[in-house]
């Protein structure tokens, strides 16, 4: 099944071979991106559009080597000192951007559904880089992506997702990917950060940080969005760390090849031990970094192809 998607707005509508084609493309990027040319031509003559209505570092910075890496034209709207502050909306923002004529455009927002309703309205592919609590497809394909290179495999794996459960798109994303592709998914975290009806989602819940991480093979923790929260949902940074923070006693209760995750932006002290995070033969944070590069690079390759075949498509029916 090739890759059908004219955007990437989520993991939800993607098929499992979808999933796997994006990954194996991916590999081909990582390969590339350790050489010390890095370039490629799958972008040469499109135009890439960040539009980040939240900060980042991690995200922006990815998309933005990724499209250079792939030839792209690449430009990154500054929000802040943009006509959104000045009170334009989104659509306006959107009917403004198309009329540049990008071809990919990368958008980042904090409210849920915002990337979407976007990408109604523009002509080229849009790649989802966070809405809201909503999704961030791409983190859960560089995780997903890193998983596969670290255990050898993307099934039948037990993978706890720990912390700030509620809050979290990366979360959501990881739920939906991992299950897709079979695996056993336990949600750990405190109620007050646990979404209501978790257990619908197909992922046991636990509020023992313990007793949720025995026999798991990947550890993937969460950062406390203390942004997002509209109220105390922890006593204390001090109290959350003991009873859900990452340390060496609590990650002995999983498999003892377990791996290490987190998104970041990390917590230290809070969501996990420092030494843990920097331990060369468990923290694979490191490595989602750099997955984070070369799977970017495989979407925008994929939409760019679909786009191309499109307009084509279009072109051919305007002259017939």
């Amino acid at each position: 099944m090739p890759f059908r998607a004219r955007h990437l707005l989520g993991i939800a509508p993607l098929a499992p071979a979808e999933i796997v084609e994006v990954l194996d493309l991916a590999e081909r990027y990582v390969e590339l991106n350790r050489r010390t040319d890095k370039r490629a031509d799958a972008l040469l003559g499109m135009t890439l559009i960040n539009l980040f209505f939240e900060p980042s570092t991690r995200t922006q910075a990815s998309f933005e080597l990724a499209g250079k890496r792939l030839g792209a034209d690449v430009m990154t709207m500054p929000v802040a000192h943009s006509s959104v502050k000045k009170g334009e909306t989104l659509i306006d923002t959107a009917l403004t951007l198309n009329a540049m004529r990008p071809d990919l455009l990368a958008v980042r927002h904090g409210a849920s559904g915002a990337v979407a309703l976007l990408a109604q309205k523009v002509d080229c592919a849009v790649i989802n880089a966070g809405d809201g609590q909503h999704e961030h497809p791409t983190q859960a394909l560089l995780d997903a992506l890193t998983i596969r290179r670290a255990k050898g495999r993307l099934s039948r794996l037990t993978v706890a997702i720990c912390g700030d459960i509620a809050h979290s798109r990366v979360a959501r994303s990881n739920l939906i990917l991992l299950g897709k592709m079979e695996n056993r998914i336990r949600l750990i975290g405190p109620p007050t950060l646990m979404p209501a009806g978790a257990r619908d989602l197909g992922a046991e819940v636990y509020d023992d940080m313990r007793a949720g991480l025995t026999g798991a093979d990947v550890v993937m923790m969460l950062r406390l969005q203390t942004e997002r929260m509209d109220g105390a949902h922890v006593p204390s940074s001090r109290e959350y760390y003991h009873r859900y923070g990452l340390d060496a006693e609590k990650l002995a209760h999983a498999s003892p090849d377990a791996i290490v995750m987190h998104p970041g932006p990390m917590n230290r002290g809070v969501e996990i031990d420092g030494t843990l995070a920097d331990d060369i033969n468990r923290s694979v944070i490191q490595d989602q970094v750099e997955m984070g590069v070369a799977v970017r690079m495989a979407a925008m390759d994929l939409l760019a192809r679909n786009l191309r075949a499109d307009r084509c498509a279009r072109a051919a029916g305007v002259m017939a």
